[in-house]
């Protein structure tokens, strides 16, 4: 079973954005994000679809 779930130092190593950054973001619900057992997890899917909304949303994919 193939499994793409990142950790929060590997979606932000991902999005080159820090790790503080990335703790923000989720935490203010921009990236989508789940926790288990207290600790940040991300589907590399949802993280690849938020991207492409983000581009959608701002032109930059025409």
């Amino acid at each position: 079973m193939q499994t793409d779930i990142l950790t929060i130092k590997e979606v932000s190593a991902y999005l080159k954005i820090t790790e503080k950054t990335a703790y923000r973001l989720t935490a203010e619900g921009k990236i989508p994000g789940f926790k288990v057992g207290g600790a940040w997890r991300f589907r590399k899917q949802e993280i690849d679809a938020w991207i492409d909304e983000r581009m959608k949303d701002s032109g930059a994919s025409s």
